[in-house]
């Protein structure tokens, strides 16, 4: 056993994380569902090498005007 463990010892998140999905099961697959709905997209991977290829250069100072003399 670890001198640092402590497994007697539960934070008082972890304790409201165990609760709250005691009290409401459907919790978790909600989350699931969300993160479906906003993360989980599918790549149009030539849509994005056109998107990157049509990119314009940056100037390395973009509030500079667009005069070159100094």
């Amino acid at each position: 056993m670890s001198f640092f463990a402590r497994p007697h010892y539960r934070s008082e998140a972890t304790q409201f994380i165990d609760q709250l999905k005691a009290d409401k099961p459907e919790l978790e697959q909600a989350q699931r569902l969300g993160r479906s709905l906003l993360w989980d997209k599918q790549i149009d991977r030539d849509f994005q090498a056109q998107a990157e290829a049509a990119e314009v250069p940056q100037r390395p100072y973009v509030y500079q005007t667009v005069s070159d003399h100094i």
